[in-house]
């Protein structure tokens, strides 16, 4: 995906004395802990978003909540711009520095603090990758629900600031659901530290509602209490062909009856998604056929006993082909093939291929789940007739969520706006959010206003005045 960036923040940052600022923060930090000039690293220019490469004055890198507030106190004082940095993994530019400010990795602040069995919580360090957290999770006998595709890469902080989604929602429910306690800064240097370990703590606002979801611009997140959750004893799940997108919502009734919270996720591949996995993506190996389908159903279940639940989730998928709600499809019989199932979903990843779909733009929008499949027919034909641009359609349907993905072949830049108008604005008549799970950042800040009310946010925009009425913190992302 190709864009134009706005650069006139970058343009209205104050001037200061960047070189007393940086030997500052050098002093308080150490000099490994500030890189600036040739030593300012590629990665921290930007983020997955796409947007161009920016000129930060230094990339910060604290290792302590100590650090963090030192650090942003000093840049407070001196009004300078601060964006903090996680995996780096975002797709809406929340993480992306302006230039002649500062980046605030938490790429040093790592690790697991405590596991404790009994509670069923893990403590750690903001910028612990997601997939750190589940392995420990898992060595301690229990299991970290929030999952997703970046999952070596991103950093649970990222993940908590833009309340992320992931695969399990419709068992586990968003990341600001396996949050317990939280530990903040905010941009004077504030140290907000609200560890909770219980479930049940009523005492007062749960301010750290705030900063979930925030995207970094209410204050910076240094460590959390999470939730887990007990490891599943077994694993199944099926792939099933339907002829339509009334038999997608009666199988996702059925399942929810018969199976209640074994159901752990509910993905569907719309035609379209998986004839261009099947028949151009590298080494596919497509595990059932599409034929006359219209949808391509992932169900997966998580139980507790294999012959108990195992057996349930069994006898319910041949209750669905008996009934005629399947015309085809395939049950896992070993981790390899649950693998294999998972992989025909996750071969969105493998669409900027140019054998495949070449440079394209990714969507993920929020819509009624009744209407979802009218939001897919309209936004392609829509976006077919207005510029001959492809469409493809896959997502989380058990929760509302799904995603697009849109492309003019050849086309350099891809011709960003004209199909987010044409996308949004299809979203919006349908009464759906322009984010179900990634963020506002920067490329959504011109749509916000599809999904929320001005009252809505103009309380934001009161919120980070509050917080931050310098407005130094992760300024331009969300709303201006």
């Amino acid at each position: 995906m190709y864009v134009t960036y706005n650069t006139e923040l970058e343009d209205a940052v104050e001037e200061v004395n960047g070189d007393q600022l940086l030997a500052k923060l050098r002093q308080a930090l150490g000099a490994n802990a500030v890189l600036s000039g040739n030593d300012l690293p590629e990665r921290n220019r930007t983020d997955w978003s796409f947007l161009p490469s920016a000129a930060p004055l230094a990339v910060v890198r604290p290792a302590t909540t100590e650090d963090v507030a030192t650090a942003l106190k000093l840049c407070h004082e001196a009004g300078v711009v601060v964006t903090p940095q996680g995996g780096l993994t975002g797709l809406c530019g929340g993480a992306r520095p302006l230039d002649g400010g500062i980046a605030l990795s938490l790429e040093r602040m790592h690790g697991i603090e405590a596991i404790d069995p009994v509670g069923m919580t893990i403590t750690v360090r903001a910028g612990t990758p997601l997939e750190v957290i589940q392995k420990a999770a898992d060595e301690a006998g229990l299991f970290f629900s929030l999952d997703l595709g970046a999952r070596g890469s991103c950093a649970i902080g990222g993940n908590l600031s833009t309340n992320a989604g992931g695969n399990r929602v419709i068992r586990y429910g968003m990341a600001r659901d396996l949050v317990l306690g939280l530990e903040v800064v905010t941009m004077d240097g504030t140290v907000l530290t609200m560890m909770n370990r219980m479930i049940k703590n009523n005492a007062g606002y749960d301010l750290k509602q705030l900063f979930l979801g925030s995207e970094g611009t209410l204050g910076v997140i240094t460590r959390t209490v999470l939730r887990l959750h007990p490891k599943p004893g077994c694993v199944q799940a099926a792939l099933c062909v339907v002829t339509g997108y009334d038999q997608v919502l009666a199988l996702l009734e059925s399942a929810r009856r018969a199976l209640g919270p074994l159901l752990s996720a509910f993905e569907v591949m719309w035609a379209d998604y998986w004839t261009l996995y099947a028949d151009h993506v590298p080494g596919a190996r497509p595990p059932v056929a599409l034929g006359n389908g219209s949808h391509v159903v992932l169900i997966e279940m998580q139980g507790l006993d294999e012959m108990i639940d195992g057996g349930r989730f069994s006898a319910w998928l041949e209750g669905m082909f008996e009934q005629g709600a399947v015309v085809d499809g395939a049950v896992s019989r070993s981790v390899a093939d649950l693998q294999a199932f998972w992989k025909t979903r996750d071969a969105a990843a493998e669409f900027a291929n140019p054998e495949v779909a070449g440079p394209h733009i990714s969507f993920d929008v929020g819509l009624p789940v009744g209407r979802m499949d009218e939001f897919a027919s309209r936004s392609s034909t829509a976006l077919t007739e207005a510029l001959g641009c492809r469409s493809v359609y896959y997502g989380h349907v058990g929760d509302g969520n799904l995603h697009v993905v849109a492309w003019v072949k050849g086309a350099a830049p891809q011709p960003l706006p004209a199909v987010s108008e044409v996308v949004y604005r299809i979203v919006r008549e349908l009464g759906g959010t322009v984010s179900a799970e990634h963020g506002i950042g920067t490329l959504k800040k011109p749509y916000l206003g599809y999904s929320r009310s001005p009252v809505e946010i103009d309380l934001m925009r009161r919120l980070k005045s509050c917080l931050d009425p310098k407005g130094l913190l992760n300024p331009g992302k969300v709303f201006d």
